[in-house]
């Protein structure tokens, strides 16, 4: 099983969206924009959700969104094709803004020329572009432009491994490179924890807890502090026996049972 967050909680959703909301106001006050690096699947369509969900409270009519992500824009145009998947709230949600979750202000920018464009919104401009983690993709091009600005906000919304720009961001390091240049990082950084797809450590126990049986466990997916933290934390409160998978090693499924209970 993963253990990406193994070794700690979520913060509260409710917690991070009122966050949210917060920074927008706040970079609204500093006449600058905003930078969210968003994975297109899922991700950009949850942040455009809580977008429209918010849209009044937000005074969201100040700012022209750009969805600015050639795949997310593509997955996000499924979503408003299929509105009898929608939950009750989504539901209303729709009926209240007539296209809901797009927004009035929202902007499709599938062409390069169109995403160049965006460069020259100096504030106002919320951007949500992949790649997640800031390792390649349209977010890069948008935080050289704007990262030594200390008006603008980045807004951190899903995990950064380690290596990738996303992650120095989140370290605070006080110069990043980005296409073989060094900038300065002025912009204000902040990273919000409730979102994350990944269960966080009493999510995984919660699941491993459900099984009938008392299966051996290996840890496959997530840093190495992170699956130490959990390995130990697995045998306090579960008592199971738990394995690192370590590069190369192989495991033969055929020696375990082929249904289990749970």
């Amino acid at each position: 099983m993963e253990a990406t967050y193994g070794d700690r909680l979520h913060r509260d959703r409710g917690e991070t969206i009122r966050e949210i909301g917060e920074i927008i106001r706040a970079a609204r006050h500093d006449k600058g924009n905003i930078l969210i690096p968003a994975f297109a699947v899922g991700r950009s369509q949850e942040i455009l959700y809580y977008l429209g969900l918010h849209y009044d409270e937000w005074d969201l009519d100040r700012w022209q969104v750009f969805l600015d992500s050639p795949m997310a824009i593509e997955t996000s145009r499924i979503y408003w094709e299929y509105p009898q998947l929608y939950d009750a709230e989504a539901t209303k949600l729709r009926r209240q803004l007539h296209e809901m979750p797009q927004l009035r202000n929202l902007h499709l920018t599938a062409t390069p020329e169109e995403s160049m464009a965006i460069n020259r919104v100096r504030n106002g401009a919320i951007i949500i572009a992949g790649s997640g983690m800031c390792n390649g993709g349209r977010i890069v091009h948008h935080l050289k432009h704007n990262i030594e600005n200390r008006g603008n906000h980045v807004i951190i919304v899903g995990y950064q491994a380690n290596g990738t720009l996303g992650r120095r961001l989140v370290n605070r390091e006080q110069e990043v490179r980005i296409h073989r240049e060094t900038y300065s990082v002025m912009a204000q950084i902040h990273t919000v924890g409730g979102l994350s797809a990944h269960a966080d450590q009493e999510g995984l126990l919660r699941w491993l807890g459900g099984f009938d049986n008392r299966p051996q466990v290996y840890l496959v997916h997530g840093e190495d502090e992170a699956k130490q933290a959990f390995k130990q934390k697995i045998g306090e409160t579960l008592g199971l026996e738990t394995k690192i998978a370590g590069m190369g090693e192989r495991l033969d499924l055929t020696s375990f049972p082929t249904t289990l209970p749970v």
